[in-house]
């Protein structure tokens, strides 16, 4: 309801002018029989007479013939509408009406005090809106609509006041979020929501946060209905649950709540919001829960309302134990979301594929506006036209994960280009990149991974002798899909109390399964080995250790690889878990003056390198990482001289690496032919 065409409060203003009748007919009635009624002190003191008149009156009802017309149950103005949204009975439409005169019409104030027989009592008490409606506080019935459980007070509609006076004597008073709506003001949220992290979406206004998914459009199509929605990745399912319902032509109001709040203040703020949901006929979405889940649950559970709870915990049945809640699973999605990058690019142009870019970021809606604002911010503060660059730099930004203290972060800085590999491991790698951007169609939509709690994350294996690129190859592919390179800190992890190293590898796990990055375990067989036969205490925990990281990995949601020099020490139950075991060789005489041009690309050579690089690929048999070492020895040494580097300075380098792995150093002067 916005206040606009015809519903703008006129019939809250008629049914006030009726009463405002009924008050002048009660005016007259006990103005009639009270003697004090020319008394200009009337109200500020209490007579002899006066007591012995009220003393002496018979108790019961005001003495008049009807009562204000209701709207009727099918009625569409807002009292009517607000009658049917909070469940309200006839004579509690009667109540509202003659409570919030006051709000309306300033001269009910004076009629007020006239008839509470008391000038500073100005709104309506127990007593005088029930003989306004007809009926009185001695009626049972009349008495229970103001009970806390009632309708009026239980969806915050109305307030009773002065809880140290008789139920009669009472005063009475309508929120003025609620005077506002039912005047067909709906522009503004209620007071209490301000500062307390609450969205309103509209349908049909700004952009929507998401496609809709299906698991949405049942939500938006079953009713009133309470949700929880497990999450892994914040915000990830939940956006397709909002773009249905605001697609199904439902208002949205998302609460975003502090993890810390206090219980008092989170209680209020929880009626306050369902009141505002119930007002606009809007649905509820609450993510993330707090750490104390419990009190706001109950407050919006069971409420009539559509209400999402979404969380990365499983729900408790304690949290309500009263309500029907429907538990689901939201499993984070990719689809759809390069068309809402562009929708939030706006006029922006891109010369890249921005689905295949985007593709391995689970991002919510949020996130993709966030990101969307930071690349355009990066690319006017850079003066470029929007780059490939800049789109995964702005998302990798918003879906960075915290694991500086147990990892140490990698920009990749390589690409396909820099590695020298045989045509298989290449193509294998390139694999593994396709795997990651393509999972959530194949494992999600085609269901080709389903059933025992399996997790959509990818997992290789890089296997080879040291220096033959694991670390780089794993650099790479976190290069080519735009996301930052986390190596595993095992000093970090690794912890001799028992139970202890399982802890630390979980909490990398969850915030790799929330976030999106490539996490590297180098050295795998550390924390990976196989397990043994238990002869003892310290052998039970090692194979403990194994059994929990196998049963993680087939939950596992992220993208991880591991890397070893020896293969056999792997466990052969982990193989089964792995998407990919890419074996990196010891590279060839040919690859190994691939691997001396390309660490040499960038330093300026003399003209003899070309031939001594042929000579030392085929005299000194050097892994990648090593003909690297012995480059940078190369380049040391020119510099150093302030030349270019040399063919001797090749040859040291290469001389150098042999004894430092304490090898046979070949001759200079061995023959040698191309």
């Amino acid at each position: 309801m916005s206040g606009d065409g015809d519903d703008t409060g006129d019939d809250i203003r008629v049914r006030v002018a009726v009463l405002r009748a009924r008050v002048a007919a009660l005016v007259d009635a006990r103005s009639a029989d009270d003697p004090t009624a020319g008394d200009p002190l009337r109200g500020l003191y209490v007579t002899g007479d006066t007591a012995r008149r009220i003393a002496g009156a018979e108790p019961g009802p005001a003495p008049l013939d009807g009562i204000v017309p209701l709207p009727d149950a099918d009625g569409t103005d807002r009292l009517g509408t607000l009658a049917r949204a909070f469940g309200l009975a006839p004579l509690d439409a009667h109540i509202l009406v003659a409570a919030l005169a006051p709000d309306v019409d300033r001269g009910f104030e004076t009629l007020y005090g006239y008839l509470n027989d008391d000038v500073g009592r100005r709104r309506a008490t127990v007593a005088l809106a029930l003989d306004l409606a007809g009926t009185g506080p001695a009626d049972p019935g009349a008495r229970d609509r103001f009970h806390p459980a009632a309708p009026l007070r239980a969806g915050g509609l109305l307030d009773v006041e002065d809880e140290d006076r008789p139920l009669p004597g009472r005063s009475l008073r309508v929120p003025e979020r609620v005077v506002a709506h039912l005047l067909g003001d709906d522009g503004r949220l209620d007071g209490r929501l301000l500062g307390a992290g609450v969205e309103l979406l509209s349908p049909g206004a700004g952009a929507a946060v998401a496609p809709p998914s299906a698991l949405g459009l049942r939500v938006a199509a079953a009713g009133p209905v309470t949700v929880h929605l497990r999450e892994r990745v914040p915000g990830a399912a939940v956006d397709g649950v909002v773009a249905a319902l605001l697609a199904a032509g439902r208002p949205v109001l998302r609460h975003r709540p502090e993890s810390t709040e206090p219980t008092e203040r989170t209680t209020a703020v929880a009626r306050a919001l369902l009141r505002e949901a119930r007002l606009r006929g809007a649905a509820l979405v609450v993510e993330p829960l707090p750490d104390r889940p419990g009190p706001l649950v109950r407050a919006l559970a069971a409420s009539g309302t559509t209400v999402v709870l979404a969380g990365a915990d499983a729900p408790d049945p304690r949290w309500a134990p009263e309500a029907e809640l429907i538990a689901l699973d939201g499993a984070p999605s990719t689809s759809g979301t390069g068309d809402l990058w562009r929708q939030e690019l706006g006029d922006e142009t891109v010369d890249f594929d921005l689905g295949e870019a985007t593709a391995p970021f689970r991002l919510s809606g949020e996130q993709v506006r966030r990101a969307a604002r930071a690349a355009r911010a990066l690319a006017a503060f850079e003066g470029t036209a929007l780059t490939l660059a800049q789109v995964q730099r702005s998302a990798r930004l918003v879906s960075a994960p915290l694991l500086d203290s147990r990892a140490r972060r990698v920009r990749p800085a390589v690409g396909f280009a820099d590695l020298v590999l045989p045509p298989e491991p290449m193509g294998m790698l390139r694999e593994l990149t396709g795997r990651a951007r393509h999972r959530d169609r194949v494992l999600g939509d085609w269901r080709l991974r389903t059933g025992g709690g399996r997790g959509r994350g990818v997992v290789a294996l890089f296997a080879g002798d040291s220096g033959t690129g694991k670390t780089l190859g794993a650099e790479v592919v976190a290069g080519e899909l735009g996301l930052d390179l986390y190596v595993v800190d095992l000093s970090a992890v690794v912890d001799k109390y028992v139970g202890e190293t399982e802890k630390n590898l979980e909490r990398i796990f969850a915030e790799v399964d929330r976030t999106d990055c490539v996490l590297l375990f180098d050295e795998a067989d550390a924390v990976f080995g196989k397990r043994s036969e238990v002869k003892s205490s310290h052998d039970r925990y090692a194979n403990l250790e194994s059994a929990y990281l196998l049963q993680r990995l087939e939950a596992f949601d992220g993208i991880a690889v591991l890397t070893t020099n020896l293969r056999a020490n792997i466990d052969e139950a982990f193989t089964r878990r792995l998407d990919l075991v890419v074996d990196f060789p010891f590279p060839d005489p040919g690859q190994r003056v691939e691997l001396w041009r390309t660490c040499l690309a960038g330093a300026p050579c003399g003209a003899d390198v070309e031939e001594e690089i042929a000579r030392c690929a085929v005299e000194f048999e050097l892994a990648g990482g090593a003909i690297r070492s012995a480059a940078v020895t190369a380049g040391y040494l020119a510099a150093g001289r302030g030349s270019s580097v040399t063919g001797e300075d090749i040859r040291a380098g290469a001389r150098r690496e042999y004894l430092k792995a304490g090898r046979l150093v070949p001759s200079a002067h061995a023959p040698w032919s191309p």
